[in-house]
This record gives C-alpha cells, structure tokens and sequence, in this order.
C-alpha cells in the first residue's frame, strides 16, 4: 500500500534526513559536493514550514518511508496558480513498481493547476520517468518547453478541469 503524507514541522530531521540520501543519489547527475560536515544540506529545507507556498510530502510504502515529494507554487496564470515539483526521490528499492507514477498523479490531482516539472539534462532516467508519467496522465496533452534560466525539458500541462 501506498501512501502520501504531509510532513509536519516536528518531522523535520527526517526529511533532512532522506534530502541527504537523494543529494547523494543526484550526485552522479549534480556537481554539488558534501560541505565540510560531509553533508550536501538543502538550502530551502527551512522554508517548507514559512512559506505557504512550499508542500512538503513523505511518501510510504507499507507504512515504511520510501521517499518524498517537495512542490512549490512558482506564479500564476490569470487565476490559476502554477506548480513545480521541485524535488521527487523514491529510494531505489521502491523504484520501477509504480510507486512514483502513483505519488506524481495523486499529488497532480489534489493540486489543481497549471504545472511545470523540469528535469536537468543529463538526468535521463528522470526525464523518462517524467515523460512516461505526464503523457499517461494528460493522454499526451501537454508541452514540452526550454526556459533561459533551466538546462533541460520542462514539461507542461493542466490539471485544471474546465
């Protein structure tokens, strides 16, 4: 069984926790090196709790934490508000089941909007999942786009109902 929960302040440290096994993960695909406490550290950790515009999910797989989800609010179009995953890790022994294609389409559904997922270039297994993913949910309604200040696709749809 799968599910999605939002993490809670008090669950900070564990989220902390498993942003450093999916930095170490990201590693091969993100220059980024370990500061000197050998952690790599998330700068935006802190701002998941100030800021109602960040949603921060654990993921669980047989009540077992597998993974998270952080999304952000990046904008508006007219009134439509537009979302970004801004980072998406299952932990490797939970991947190729369907747990991420499950968790992307609940969290599409409850945040209704305007989305953008963007995955950087050399990450190719993220870019196959997230394609896989959007062209199944949207049945192949969506764009693929290239933004000045992000190196890779970007894909976006709607969830909106009209």
């Amino acid at each position: 069984m799968i599910s999605i929960h939002r993490a809670e302040y008090h669950q900070k440290t564990t989220l902390r926790n498993l942003i450093e096994l999916y930095k170490y993960d990201f590693s091969e695909f993100d220059p980024e090196d370990v500061n000197e406490n050998g952690l790599y550290d998330y700068m935006y950790l802190d701002h998941y709790w100030t800021e109602k515009d960040r949603h921060p999910y654990f993921i669980r797989v047989e009540g077992l934490l597998a993974g998270f989800v952080l999304i952000r609010e990046v904008g508006q179009i007219d009134s439509t508000i537009i979302y970004s995953i801004a980072e998406f890790f299952v932990m490797k022994k939970y991947r190729k089941q369907g747990i991420g294609q499950y968790v992307a389409v609940e969290l599409f559904n409850k945040y209704k909007g305007f989305w953008k997922v963007a995955q950087i270039e050399s990450n190719i297994p993220a870019q196959i999942f997230w394609r896989k993913t959007i062209e199944r949910y949207t049945n192949n309604n969506y764009q693929e786009i290239r933004e000045g200040d992000w190196e890779g696709p970007i894909q976006t749809f709607s969830t909106v109902i009209k």
